[in-house]
């Protein structure tokens, strides 16, 4: 059984920052495109950030420099460190792990950035 469940979330004021973390088991971890996305109320599901399987990073409009990606092998762990956050990255931030038609995603971690 694939499970992957996110934890970290929380309340924050702006300028804050919050540590996101993924636990992955049922999969070969190493060999997936690990995401992380979020969604807004009344909003489409968008891209925060992902890190490959070579570890090769990408992260969606402006969040690059605020949000940093990581993944550990080893622990079979996916992390969002978030900075400098802002009332506008209030929002469920779900865990996505991808290799080739194979797409898995997590429960969701509720973030809150109080102005």
């Amino acid at each position: 059984q694939v499970r992957l469940v996110e934890s970290g979330g929380g309340l924050v004021q702006a300028g804050g920052s919050l540590r996101l973390s993924c636990a992955v088991s049922g999969i070969v971890f190493s060999w997936y495109d690990m995401g992380w996305y979020r969604q807004a109320p009344e909003k489409q599901r968008e891209l925060v950030a992902v890190i490959s399987s070579s570890s090769s990073t990408k992260y969606g409009d402006s969040l690059k420099g605020r949000f940093t990606v990581s993944r550990d092998n080893a622990k079979n762990t996916v992390d969002l460190q978030m900075n400098s956050l802002k009332p506008e990255d209030t929002g469920v931030y779900y865990c996505n792990a991808v290799l080739g038609r194979d797409a898995y995603w997590g429960q969701g971690a509720q973030v809150t950035v109080s102005s």
